[in-house]
């Protein structure tokens, strides 16, 4: 969409052009005045360093800033019109400047201010009060490591990579910076946020803290999953070796051999249940054979169990539920139900 330029007669579209073709340069100009006037791209980042390459002197970050919450920001300046592949090497700087300490911003700071002479005592005291800190509370500071990409346009393989990195957690914004040119040859320069929106930045920030604790839940029940199969395998050792290879997972089933081909003994954990199950593959008639000694079956097993002959599915199932799964603290199963006669050598 072309800008106008507001006359008494008329709309006149302003020439679209490069940073190129006007013969701005990135470094010496782009950088060097969004240096100076760096609320161009936020208006809350105070610039800390530029050309700033202490951990790996073949690359440098353009612009390392500071936000009001203490995390890094890192600013990557392009003056194309695809962006190249500067989120990627942005991330590699984010990565690089992550595990800062607030004592190397200072001295970072103090030499960016002044490399002859830096003042570190002045510079820690700049920083404080940008952050408005009464002491220094270096367990808030760098919790989170922000990455501003600014360039004439961005490719869609980048605006992709950014959208997707945002769903998963990392905060990264596009801004673009797009040259006109007047009639007189005064160069303008459009300055739109476009990744992520404006009007949806709040928003898309609560979409990106629920995906965050939903993906925290996840691992948690990872977790607890590992732990309560580690706890039931070992216990199960104890009264026979049906799982004696299986090894803890983050799945909720653990399946083990019967013994004879189709025939599997599993364990399965829910929320709220459990369950212990004989899962017979593709074979009916064996089914209704132990289904012909159901009450002899379950005089055995000390109570009744589900039969379950699944008409749409691959298979038939015997199983028992019982209270108890990942939302409450249970004691790992005993050793496989189905199996205890096989266990002590009384298998039917």
């Amino acid at each position: 969409m072309p800008i106008f330029e507001l006359t008494q007669n008329q709309l006149k579209p302003l020439v679209e052009t490069t940073f190129e073709a006007e013969g701005i340069k990135e470094r010496k100009d782009l950088q060097r005045l969004l240096r100076e006037q760096i609320g161009v791209l936020d208006e809350e980042i105070m610039v800390v360093a530029e050309e700033f390459g202490d951990w790996d002197a073949s690359r440098r970050i353009d612009l390392l800033c500071l936000d009001p919450d203490a995390n890094l920001v890192v600013v990557e300046l392009k003056r194309t019109d695809d962006g190249g592949h500067m989120e990627l090497q942005a991330l590699r700087y984010a990565a690089m400047v992550s595990a800062m300490t607030f004592e190397q911003l200072v001295d970072t700071f103090a030499r960016y201010k002044n490399k002859v002479e830096p003042d570190i005592e002045a510079a820690r005291s700049a920083i404080m009060q940008f952050l408005d800190w009464d002491d220094i509370y270096e367990e808030q500071f760098a919790q989170d490591t922000r990455v501003v990409l600014a360039a004439a346009d961005f490719s869609k393989e980048l605006t992709t990579s950014a959208m997707w990195l945002i769903g998963h957690g990392v905060d990264i914004r596009c801004v673009r910076m797009k040259p006109w040119r007047m009639e007189n040859g005064t160069v303008l320069v459009d300055v739109q946020q476009l990744i992520p929106l404006p009007e949806v930045a709040e928003f898309q920030t609560q979409i990106g803290v629920k995906k965050q604790a939903e993906r925290q839940n996840l691992a948690s029940r990872h977790e607890r999953l590992l732990k309560f199969w580690e706890g039931l395998l070992e216990h199960a050792k104890t009264k026979c070796d049906v799982h004696a290879n299986s090894s803890p997972t983050k799945e909720m089933f653990i399946q083990g051999s019967a013994g004879r081909g189709g025939f599997h003994l599993n364990y399965k954990v829910r929320r709220n249940d459990s369950q212990v199950e004989l899962w017979i593959v593709k074979n009916k008639p064996a089914f209704k054979a132990l289904y012909a000694q159901k009450d002899a079956i379950e005089f055995d097993f000390d109570g009744p169990l589900e039969w379950q002959d699944l008409a749409e599915a691959a298979g038939c199932r015997i199983c028992h539920v019982i209270e108890g799964g990942l939302s409450i603290t249970a004691r790992p199963v005993a050793c496989h139900p189905l199996s205890a006669r096989r266990c002590n050598g009384q298998s039917r």
